[in-house]
């Protein structure tokens, strides 16, 4: 709704939301699936959340966890890149999307490229789609 009416996220806003993804992704891992997880992890903090959930706390987020091993998920970035006019322009030819064009500038001063140790490629949003998507596959065998 913040974003709707041109209000930036905070870390307050994302990481609840990151918590819950975390959790999603350890009950879809636990139960023997392969998952993809389309998010804008824009920091560094919120990628550790998806992976480790809020401050490292095993599996639930929020829930206090003194003995417990910590619940992680393997996580495999992939960071797609382009130039501010690029994404500008994309974004301006969607229609009925929550984000509106303005924010677009926040979202690049909030961002983080991944880098290591973080496992991840980078991907230039220049490519299509088909190239995207084989370069992504190629990566994960």
């Amino acid at each position: 709704m913040k974003m709707g009416k041109g209000i930036p996220l905070n870390d307050q806003d994302r990481i609840p939301w990151l918590c819950n993804l975390h959790d999603i992704l350890l009950r879809e891992v636990a139960s023997g699936q392969h998952v993809v997880l389309a998010c804008s992890a824009l920091k560094k903090m919120y990628r550790d959340i998806l992976i480790r959930g809020k401050d490292g706390v095993p599996r639930k987020c929020g829930e206090p966890g003194k003995d417990e091993k910590l619940a992680e998920v393997k996580l495999f970035v992939v960071h797609l890149s382009g130039s501010f006019e690029v994404i500008s322009g994309r974004l301006l030819k969607r229609k009925g999307h929550f984000m509106p064009p303005e924010l677009l500038q926040s979202q690049f001063d909030t961002l983080e490229p991944p880098s290591a140790p973080e496992i991840f490629i980078q991907i230039n949003v220049n490519k299509t789609l088909s190239e995207i998507t084989a370069t992504i596959m190629k990566a994960l065998k």
